[in-house]
């Protein structure tokens, strides 16, 4: 598939995985997907499995992603982990601004601002997400909520941090509830986020960010979705708890 930008998968993997098992899982990754060259491939394993899967993933072609982490360097926050902490691990990316942590955490656009800017302070890549509601698009507000989650979560960065950030487009409409969007619907909102990325940068930054649909990515739809233009890979969940729905996932979208 000749795309402009090179695709990226991530694997969210949530709570789930003990350390045995995601051993288990990276090891038939890597068997699965060692001559794959034309997609980024990240895993993102709980943080209790960092330590260990970075040691499996350092000679493949598989990357280490973290799920979540602090806008602090240090210091007295019980229960939080700074950047450097995931550098140490060998992590290069990091989703910030999940749908779950934005309900469940009552993560703000500003909070997830603040961690963008700490990632890219010790060159972690974030994957900042948005997306809305199914009432919010019922509602006829899902460009409205995407322009002010865009703005929020991306203000301070530079046009050089934001080359290097990854968005992901999660209509959490489409999560578990029965629902899909359709890849019309993708198409077109993932067009629509990357002209506020061009109005609040430049053309070149918006030709260049890559822009992950997050909305029950399967094998089945995998090609389909990826075949639109301004769609640029996936962030993937409980496909990727799996060796075989992963690997084909990102067979099927070469």
């Amino acid at each position: 598939m000749d795309k402009e930008r090179k695709l990226i998968i991530a694997g969210n993997w949530k709570m789930n995985k003990t350390v045995a098992e995601a051993l288990d899982l990276i090891q038939g990754l890597k068997r699965e997907l060692a001559a794959v060259k034309e997609v980024d491939m990240v895993v993102c394993p709980p943080f209790t499995a960092l330590s260990e899967v970075s040691k499996l993933v350092l000679d493949s072609n598989l990357r280490l992603g973290a799920q979540n982490m602090s806008e602090n360097t240090g210091g007295a926050y019980t229960g939080e982990v700074a950047p450097m902490m995931l550098k140490e691990f060998s992590v290069r990316y990091v989703i910030l601004g999940h749908s779950e942590r934005r309900q469940f955490q009552k993560e703000t656009d500003a909070l997830i601002a603040k961690k963008a800017l700490a990632a890219h302070a010790v060159e972690l890549k974030p994957i900042v997400c948005v997306g809305e509601t199914l009432a919010e698009r019922e509602g006829g507000l899902t460009e409205q909520v995407l322009a002010t989650q865009i703005h929020g979560s991306l203000a301070g960065l530079s046009k050089e941090q934001m080359n290097e950030t990854v968005i992901a487009y999660e209509p959490v409409w489409a999560i578990g509830t029965g629902k899909t969007a359709t890849t019309e619907q993708a198409q077109s909102t993932h067009a629509y986020i990357r002209s506020l990325i061009q109005k609040m940068f430049d053309d070149a930054v918006a030709r260049r960010v890559r822009i992950q649909y997050g909305g029950s990515v399967k094998p089945s739809n995998a090609r389909e979705l990826m075949s639109q233009p301004d769609v640029d890979g996936a962030l993937v969940g409980g496909a990727a708890l799996e060796v075989r729905s992963f690997a084909d996932i990102v067979k099927n979208s070469i």
